[in-house]
């Protein structure tokens, strides 16, 4: 049987859930995996491209690949009342965002489409590396910086201020969870296939709960932060139930921000059904 590509993120809430399930912690039987790690950017762009069989995405570019992905109801990271940050090196407001040129991670990040619903009006973007964006505002590229993974831990040492913490402002507007990424896997592959490996990642990501030290020297071989603290910090934050199960209130959080996008204009309608049926 030939490998199956699968892609991630080398940000430690990826690293940390597929530890096992690519080092054969869980027994995998039958499949085999080739792993392809990129940021969340460039891992968008191949999926709507159609090049993994499996990949982590941005939910936001979902509808932009559902023709060809279905979402898988393991793996996915989903924040309670914390997200994507908005930091700036001056104090900026809220309400000020729209004269403010902001630093993103990507046109088709999930943090880029809550900005854009959530403040429609600050529409001055430019596109960064994630990792580059606390410089490209402590160097006065941009005003205020969109930050994801590690660096929403590292911007105040660096001496940035919260604008803005996109996540609880999600919550409090919308009452569901952010939805920040999921699992795609490809429609084409056989059905038992798509099943089989949703049932091992959520062993995977079970497995290194309950073992969390096991994955840490896999987490810092690939991670832009190693302090282990801030490691650890950013797996507790994303990976949670939601990671093992989406449930009917995971479910809801994806259906309700591909559909606030979608009635603001900044997204498709994705295919239906949009979940594997596990």
């Amino acid at each position: 049987m030939k490998k199956l590509q699968i892609h991630f993120t080398p940000c430690p809430n990826d690293t940390f859930m597929f530890f096992a399930l690519v080092h054969g912690v869980v027994d995998v039987s039958s499949l085999h995996f080739a792993v392809h790690m990129a940021d969340i950017e460039e891992l968008n762009r191949q999926a709507i491209q159609g090049i993994p069989d499996i990949t982590k995405i941005s939910i936001a570019v979902f509808p932009a690949i559902s023709e060809n992905y279905e979402l898988l109801t393991a793996g996915a990271a989903m924040g309670f009342e914390n997200g994507p940050l908005v930091v700036s090196r001056k104090k900026v407001y809220p309400d000020e965002l729209h004269d403010a040129v902001i630093a993103i991670p990507g046109e088709n990040t999930t943090a880029n489409l809550l900005l854009s619903i959530l403040f429609p009006d600050a529409r001055r973007k430019k596109i960064f590396l994630f990792s580059d964006i606390e410089e490209a505002v402590l160097d006065g590229e941009a005003d205020a910086g969109l930050l994801i993974h590690e660096t929403r831990f590292t911007y105040e040492a660096k001496g940035l201020k919260l604008v803005c913490d996109l996540g609880k402002e999600w919550v409090n507007r919308k009452g569901v969870p952010v939805p920040l990424g999921g699992i795609a896997i490809k429609r084409s592959l056989d059905a038992g296939i798509r099943q089989k490996f949703n049932r091992l990642l959520e062993e995977s990501v079970k497995t290194a709960m309950k073992y969390p030290r096991e994955p840490l020297d896999y987490m810092k071989k690939h991670a832009q932060e190693l302090n282990e603290d801030v490691i650890y910090r950013h797996v507790h934050l994303y990976v949670n139930s939601f990671s093992i199960s989406l449930g009917e209130e995971g479910k809801k959080a994806i259906e309700t921000i591909l559909e606030e996008g979608f009635r603001a204009g900044l997204l498709s309608e994705a295919k239906k059904p949009l979940f594997l049926d596990a």
